[in-house]
């Protein structure tokens, strides 16, 4: 690679705007989600979005910073930055406080960090790399192994930490290993695991196993009747109902009361519109009650006087609903899109490989929490507390998301002097 003259050389100022403008627009929305008459300045630093003024002045700090940086950094250091953020998350577990159920927050001063968050860039550079390599070849099972291990490490240690939300984001990267080479039935095994899941929990076991045995047996009637066909759709079966079956160990062992509680809300098997389905209930209340143009800013009254919880993090998608109602959200959502179209798009013009896989990275974990958090907002998904990118109030979210993002732009920076 040749010197850049200048760090903003080659900078793709669309995707800046972008961020930029999610990041005020949430800024404003943080604002009106706390708003309290007797501090009325939007740059008091004793309220929420005084600190979340100082914390964008950070990031964008910490985003000049990323870009002073020589971008072959990054891919060179990969593995030992995925090192370390793997021993923050092991001293998290020893010395990290509980915090509403979880204990994944590390205190500096008055300060809260929360070490899961960046890992996640830690975890998209390691996994670039390896997936980079001229030995790699997603055919090969120790390929597919190791790739996987990259991303379950820190998902086990999150996992620990009692965060199920940021621990799942981590599944995301399989979108990643499809774009290497990943085959597309891996995609396929996921999405039926999680229909089975779900099926199991709403209808009878006998039936469900019923369909599958059906759906198996049909099988054999379409395709070709070899043994390997007949092996494979036996197999097929036989996990199947095996895995209908393991639903309830699952759900009764392995998830805590209140995920339970919120997966029963959002099946309809429960109504508990004061308990686990109170947020929930609530955030429709506020986004329906928006219209088409919303109430006005800081004229929401769901806003105004608390009746959604965690209104300004997790719940932040209801304020802009019930404030600026459909058009508002409709152009939130489209400011999202465009940043995720534009990442794809810098992800497919590199040529050079690990560029191109951390670019899959990047837009893997934003789409991800875009379609989670705003997901459970509406109640089309069970609630697992995940922020809202570069518009939920929190500074870990906010540095995490802005030091993804601008690697990206600034390894993309490179693009016209890489001759692979």
């Amino acid at each position: 690679m040749r010197q850049q003259k200048s760090i903003f050389d080659n900078i793709d100022w669309t995707t800046v705007l972008i961020y930029l403008a999610l990041v005020i627009f949430g800024w404003i929305n943080i604002y009106a989600a706390v708003y309290d008459e007797r501090f009325q300045s939007i740059f008091d630093t004793t309220q929420r979005y005084g600190k979340q003024m100082l914390w964008i002045v950070l990031a964008i700090i910490i985003s000049l910073a990323i870009l002073v940086v020589d971008g072959k950094f990054y891919e060179a250091f990969a593995y030992y930055i995925y090192g370390f953020f793997m021993l923050a998350l092991l001293l998290v577990l020893l010395i990290a406080r509980d915090v509403k159920g979880a204990v994944s927050w590390i205190d500096i001063g008055s300060f809260k960090l929360q070490p899961s968050e960046f890992t996640k860039f830690g975890t998209c550079l390691a996994l670039a790399k390896f997936l980079s390599e001229p030995y790699t070849r997603m055919t090969e099972n120790k390929t597919k192994i190791i790739a996987a291990l990259i991303c379950l490490v820190p998902m086990a240690l999150i996992l620990m930490q009692n965060d199920t939300g940021s621990a799942m984001v981590y599944a995301s990267f399989i979108f990643v290993m499809y774009r290497a080479g990943l085959s597309q039935n891996f995609l396929i095994i996921g999405f039926i695991t999680i229909l089975i899941f779900v099926l199991a929990l709403m209808i009878p076991k006998l039936v469900l196993v019923g369909v599958i045995i059906g759906v198996s047996a049909l099988g054999a009637l379409f395709l070709r009747r070899t043994m390997k066909n007949i092996l494979m759709l036996a197999f097929i079966a036989i996990v199947g109902c095996a895995m209908v079956y393991g639903v309830d160990y699952v759900f009764n062992e392995v998830l805590q009361t209140h995920q339970r509680e919120r997966i029963e809300v959002l099946l309809g098997k429960r109504a508990d519109p004061k308990g686990a389905g109170y947020n929930v209930n609530q955030s429709l209340i506020a986004i329906g009650s928006g219209g088409l143009t919303g109430k006005g800013f800081c004229e929401g009254t769901q806003t105004k006087y608390d009746f959604v919880p965690e209104q300004a993090t997790d719940f932040i998608f209801c304020t802009v609903g019930e404030e600026w109602g459909f058009i508002g959200t409709t152009i939130l959502m489209a400011m999202f899109l465009w940043l995720l179209i534009r990442i794809v798009m810098i992800a497919e013009r590199q040529k050079n490989n690990f560029v191109r896989m951390y670019g899959y990275g990047v837009a893997s974990i934003i789409f991800f929490h875009i379609f989670i958090n705003i997901g459970m907002t509406i109640g089309l998904l069970p609630v697992i507390g995940i922020p809202l990118p570069f518009f939920s109030y929190g500074g870990s979210s906010l540095w995490s998301f802005t030091i993804l993002l601008f690697i990206l732009i600034k390894l993309d920076s490179y693009r016209m002097f890489v001759l692979r």
